[in-house]
């Protein structure tokens, strides 16, 4: 389609030929570009929409790149990217080789620092305009970040610092009220009182920081905000702007459900309305077994509780809010105090369930060693989005979990083959006297006849899935299931199939009776190869003294693996059912 501006921006230069009174025609066209790509290739639609107008501002106002510019977390980015050279290729956005759902160094100069995980972004532009100082570079620096995202702990380190320098640096704030879920917190009702409270406006916290505070106003009046922007490339020193937003703008469908539009998958452009799975007994997203499953328990033991760092939605951990209110706990984007929340709760006899993702679960590694395992406190730890999660990318496969938790004494690590593994693993979850894990991925199980009676899992224990000879194939977690595809498409491979269901502790009687009956192994999983299963099976053989055993570990290499369907992903790193199958055959 060709659009009367749009189609003939390629640069930030092309923007600021532009006049002043053309720019409200530029950002509905923008607009509508952004619908019309993200409607058919899916991707994330609200965030973005909201910004259309602060993006064409900054650009316009400030010399990008030589200004820098930094895009907290990165959803609201589209804009950006597209009005800074990637117009063309917006269309392959989180495709496999295309542009990344997020800012990224290495696809461009505009892009001066990748931002997946929120929060980030207060921190990474002071350090820049340090560096301007200190090189003797004359130019400004901005900062976009969110109201959910100013929440977390890491933005108000970097305001407390940013406050006492004299640093050319803006903060701007992107108030709209929504993270991916409704905000949540003080935090949020102080924002909403300043909008409400013009005098308080004058006199906040954001001042008491030492930051120069200028709004609320008004975050989709483009001429508005070209006034103000330029008038604040004359103030030295911490700046701070309060804009007011709406998520989805410009889709009435994605303002009236910002929840669900904030990433739709593919929907009717004109209409709104999302084109869901036409069949509706598939089997249940891993996060719907949490979610449902948790509520079963909780009402069985009034000591469960439920928590979640700002995923209720993602995680299905919302059944339980709805459920049991006073139970269920949303903190907002702060990993680190949800998991030391829990160990609060578990010195006083209580059972919480943290449900967060793998990716989210880094950001508290230090409270994990420090304040759960190193007091053996029986905290559950469910790390939804395990695993290769697609179309987001490096920033979002959650890959490293099972290595970084290998490493802390007293934690069990879980890995569900299945949804009624899982099931049973939440169930059993709550008789442990020590910190467990339990992994599960992003995506849909195997069957739709999952809400079994509840059976108690013995902690540690593999199981034999299938008799063989020659080669044993151990495995944990979700891939397990394509090997069993494959020895049931292939009956005459005839080769031993273990699921060991436990990285931690490993089931040494098992793995004894394994080694001392094959010579041939392959481990599969599909977190990182360094440190993971395979390493603890490998680690195994050494100290047991198997000698002449061929291991083959079969997982995610050292490196980080882009973005693209799970199937592309998986094809790619030979984790596919036909890539697999001929591993099989070779060895």
């Amino acid at each position: 389609m060709e659009y009367s501006f749009l189609s003939h921006i390629n640069s930030p230069d092309d923007l600021r030929k532009l006049s002043v009174n053309q720019l409200p025609i530029l950002a509905s066209e923008l607009r509508e570009y952004i619908i019309d790509i993200v409607s058919a290739k899916k991707g994330h639609l609200g965030a973005g929409l909201g910004v259309i107008e602060l993006s064409i501002a900054l650009h316009y106002i400030y010399n990008t790149p030589d200004d820098l510019l930094v895009w907290d977390v990165g959803h609201q980015a589209y804009a950006h990217k597209i009005l800074t050279g990637r117009r063309k290729a917006f269309k392959t956005n989180r495709q496999f080789g295309g542009l990344s759902g997020f800012p990224s160094r290495t696809e461009s100069e505009f892009d001066v620092f990748g931002t997946g995980h929120s929060s980030t972004s207060i921190s990474a532009i002071l350090g820049m305009a340090i560096a301007s100082q200190l090189q003797g570079k004359t130019r400004k620096h901005i900062a976009v970040i969110g109201d959910a995202s100013i929440a977390s702990g890491m933005a108000f380190e970097a305001l407390n610092h940013a406050g006492v320098t004299d640093t050319d640096i803006l903060i701007v704030l992107n108030d709209n009220e929504m993270g991916i879920d409704p905000n949540v917190g003080a935090l949020k009702d102080y924002l909403t009182s300043i909008k409400l409270d013009s005098k308080q406006a004058g006199n906040n916290i954001f001042e008491d920081l030492n930051f120069q505070y200028f709004g609320p106003m008004d975050g989709h009046n483009v001429e508005e905000l070209m006034k103000i922007l330029k008038y604040l490339k004359t103030v030295s020193g911490p700046k701070f702007l309060h804009i007011i937003t709406t998520k989805g703008k410009g889709l009435s469908s994605a303002e009236k459900d910002q929840v669900t539009y904030h990433a739709p998958g593919v929907f009717d452009k004109k209409t709104g309305i999302i084109k869901a799975d036409l069949d509706k007994d598939l089997p249940p997203k891993f996060q719907d077994v949490f979610g449902l499953t948790l509520v079963e328990l909780a009402k069985q033991n009034k000591n469960i509780i439920g928590i979640t760092p700002a995923m209720p939605t993602g995680s299905s951990l919302k059944y339980m809010l709805e459920a049991f209110p006073k139970r269920a706990f949303d903190v907002g984007i702060a990993e680190q105090h949800a998991v030391t929340l829990s160990g609060g709760l578990a010195t006083q006899g209580l059972t919480p369930y943290l449900a967060i993702y793998s990716t989210f679960l880094q950001r508290a590694v230090d409270q994990i060693i420090h304040d759960i395992a190193l007091q053996n406190l029986p905290v559950v730890f469910c790390i939804d989005r395990a695993g290769i999660v697609g179309n987001d990318g490096p920033t979002h496969h959650g890959v490293f979990d099972i290595a970084f938790l290998r490493s802390i004494p007293n934690i069990i690590i879980a890995v569900p083959k299945d949804e009624i593994d899982l099931r049973n693993l939440l169930y059993t979850a709550q008789f442990t006297k020590q910190p467990i894990a339990i992994r599960y991925p992003r995506g849909r199980g195997t069957s739709t006849d999952w809400q079994k009676d509840f059976k108690k899992t013995t902690i540690g224990k593999g199981k034999l899935l299938s008799k063989g000879k020659e080669l044993a194939v151990l495995s944990v977690g979700p891939l397990g299931n394509t090997i069993q595809t494959i020895l049931k498409k292939h009956p005459e491979l005839a080769i031993a199939h273990y699921d060991m269901a436990f990285v931690k502790p490993l089931d040494e009687v098992l793995l004894h009776k394994i080694f001392k009956n094959f010579d041939k192994f392959i481990t599969l999983e599909d977190g990182t190869i360094n440190g993971g299963f395979g390493s603890a099976i490998l680690e195994f053989s050494q100290t047991n003294n198997y000698i002449n055993k061929k291991i083959k570990v079969l997982g995610i290499p050292d490196t980080f693996i882009q973005h693209g369907s799970v199937d592309e992903l998986y094809n790619q790193l030979g984790l596919d059912e036909k890539s697999l199958y001929q591993t099989i055959l070779n060895e």
